[in-house]
């Protein structure tokens, strides 16, 4: 009955305890549609079902529908248009969650993959002081036998090592070296990306496999999906044993959506993803979180997040003030974590131009839980229409839809000269 009391109690006011740790796990190409707490019926994800049910998770969570775009308004809070350079890379005067959490007195740790600049001294200038990452200065394998660099010093691996693991192990380590003090782990996975190659628990695994253009199949997906969840599970039991559960907030979405072509299904709903693409298969991504006496158990939803909220919401949570932290295009969803009200989007900007190279187009949307319109004019009822392929006309629409035209056309003119002048239009 104490132990009831205790929990209740921690539902409904704020934590008073010692500073909680922050993980923030980023899983790559993962689509809303792959997690079985979502619905997703095509691969196993008993982990995260777990933490969701004895958490919360967010059913309009969005990213952006590529890696490097969503990474840097992941990392600094801050829509694409106010300081994306292109992709593989990050400005370097960019302040992130690392920095404002070094600051806080946090150990920071980033480990997994990077693919934001090559110079030595980027993690470190972003506020991690440990890291262990791929696609730093180069890009070897990241699989079976992979090349990782750890703090710097160049690794190369050949006696059957897997990527992830590596990784996994990294992240452990400095759990447990690290339990004394507060700690933030950034933790972008490189599952599930392509190629889709076996792991260690997959029938076909080869030890001795070397490069990413050997043993791909489509079948191997559902594997590596498998295998994310499982080191999620390894990662909330090294908590565990280290007595550090109740004191760490959990934080998991994915980067984009699920890989282009790759069919899972909801029940009877076949889902194709669209990484790459603007279309909901693109961009809507699974969002859980889980506190333990913190979060209410069972907590669903609906309310809009963006990358570009869980750095406030980590600010939030562990007591860094709004001044500290600077004007944001994000905003914290910690209040509804909490069962509470908060301030809750009304819609999501998107400026979205990946490249900015041989290709410099951008497109430009706003979107809420239902319409989507485009700088075009292009106006989509995405609940009819997920694939947006009939858009309808502005001018003939009605009720709520037309209610929704006009909200998105404002929030699209709230960003009409954001892009600095400095950077490429």
């Amino acid at each position: 009955m104490k132990r009831l009391i205790v929990a209740m109690l921690f539902a409904v006011v704020p934590w008073v305890g010692a500073k909680p740790n922050v993980i923030l796990i980023l899983a790559d190409d993962l689509g809303y549609e792959t997690i079985g707490a979502n619905g997703g019926s095509s691969y196993k994800t008993p982990v995260l079902d777990s933490l969701a049910a004895q958490g919360a998770r967010f059913t309009h969570g969005y990213a952006q529908p590529l890696c490097t775009p969503s990474r840097v308004q992941l990392m600094t809070g801050l829509s694409n248009v106010r300081n994306y350079i292109n992709f593989g890379n990050m400005d370097r005067k960019a302040v992130t969650f690392g920095n404002h959490l070094q600051k806080a007195g946090y150990a920071t740790c980033m480990a997994g993959k990077w693919q934001l600049g090559h110079d030595l001294d980027q993690p470190k200038a972003y506020g991690f002081e440990e890291y262990c990452l791929w696609q730093h200065t180069r890009r070897p394998p990241r699989y079976a036998n992979p090349g990782l660099e750890i703090n710097g010093v160049v690794k190369d691996y050949s006696k059957g090592e897997y990527g992830p693991d590596l990784v996994s192990d990294y992240v452990l380590d400095f759990i447990t070296r690290k339990k004394a003090q507060p700690f933030f782990i950034y933790y972008p996975m490189m599952l599930t990306h392509d190629p889709y190659q076996p792991t260690p628990d997959s029938k076909d695994w080869d030890p001795n496999a070397t490069g990413e253009k050997v043993n791909k199949s489509s079948a191997h997906f559902a594997d590596m999906v498998a295998y994310m969840d499982k080191l999620v599970g390894k990662l909330v039991a090294r908590l565990e044993e280290q007595g550090l559960r109740e004191n760490t907030l959990i934080l998991f979405l994915g980067d984009n959506g699920t890989g282009a072509g790759t069919r899972s299904m909801m029940g009877q709903t076949l889902v194709t993803g669209k990484k790459g693409s603007t279309v909901d298969a693109g961009m809507h991504v699974p969002v859980i979180v889980n506190w333990p006496g913190q979060i209410a158990k069972g907590t669903v939803c609906a309310d809009l997040v963006d990358t570009t909220d869980f750095l406030p919401t980590i600010c939030d949570a562990v007591g860094i003030k709004d001044e500290a932290i600077g004007k944001l295009d994000g905003r914290s969803f910690y209040p509804q974590l909490r069962r509470e009200k908060g301030n809750p989007r009304q819609w999501i900007y998107s400026w979205y131009s990946p490249w900015q190279g041989n290709s410099m187009k951008v497109t430009e949307f706003a979107f809420d839980q239902r319409f989507k319109l485009y700088r075009d004019g292009r106006f989509f009822d995405r609940a009819k229409d997920s694939g947006e392929k009939n858009p309808l006309a502005i001018g003939e629409l009605q009720g709520g839809a037309a209610d929704a035209a006009k909200l998105l056309q404002t929030a699209l003119d709230q960003f009409n000269n954001a892009r600095p002048k400095t950077l490429k239009p």
